[in-house]
């Protein structure tokens, strides 16, 4: 247990990296929580540093939770501390653990009083380090979504309910064998919940028509 612990506690630690907080306060003097949205996410920054520096956050916030996935899950070493009654071998159940904590890690950031970002380019990086296909199928709604309504909390909360139910649509209906499938779905299914909850403030606002849209066209 104390090696998982510290895996546990390395992963929330890289995932509470607050990187939009820390980059809008080295290139403009302020935090980008009191701005915009309020959300220290790539959307945000984009609005307040421009497009290209929101590109970097998401990327970077996406670097968090394929580096504890890919990386910090490989500290771990010796037996499981409980019974693994899942279908994965230990260190796959170990890259899981690490991952979700990298998520929680990122909207609880302790580095920034616990509020940090929604989750949804850090929980990006864990599932395509775990789910590749899905993931980039789910990655495809996004932009679709995107495209079609402007909006990036709908996109956010779509591709995140698009990746459980590309699961069970590949599995179920077209017969394609997804290893662990009964283990990885409810845990997909858990992330694309945590998602919806971290946006339940957008969910009023596009409910009443308050969410504010992006533009995809360049400014002349």
């Amino acid at each position: 247990m104390p090696n998982l612990l510290f895996i546990i506690i390395l992963s929330y630690l890289v995932g509470s990296i607050p990187v939009s907080i820390i980059l809008t306060k080295a290139l403009k003097g302020v935090d980008i929580r009191d701005f915009g949205s309020g959300n220290a996410g790539g959307t945000n920054v984009s609005r307040v540093l421009g497009k290209r520096f929101g590109v970097l956050v998401i990327i970077l916030d996406a670097m968090k939770g394929v580096i504890a996935v890919v990386l910090i899950s490989r500290l771990y070493f010796g037996s499981f501390p409980f019974p693994n009654t899942t279908p994965f071998d230990d260190f796959t159940l170990v890259q899981i653990i690490a991952g979700v904590s990298a998520v929680i890690g990122h909207i609880w950031t302790i580095f920034a009083g616990f509020k940090g970002g929604k989750g949804i380019a850090t929980g990006l990086g864990v599932l395509v380090s775990i789910v590749t296909l899905d993931m980039l199928l789910g990655l495809g709604v996004f932009v679709i979504v995107v495209y079609f309504s402007k909006y990036i909390s709908l996109a956010s909360m779509s591709a995140a309910v698009s990746v459980p139910l590309i699961m069970i649509i590949r599995e179920n209906i077209f017969n394609v064998t997804i290893p662990s499938y009964h283990t990885i779905l409810p845990f997909a299914i858990g992330l694309a919940l945590l998602v919806i909850f971290t946006h339940r403030a957008n969910v009023e606002r596009l409910l009443t028509g308050k969410e504010s849209k992006i533009s995809l066209s360049k400014k002349k």
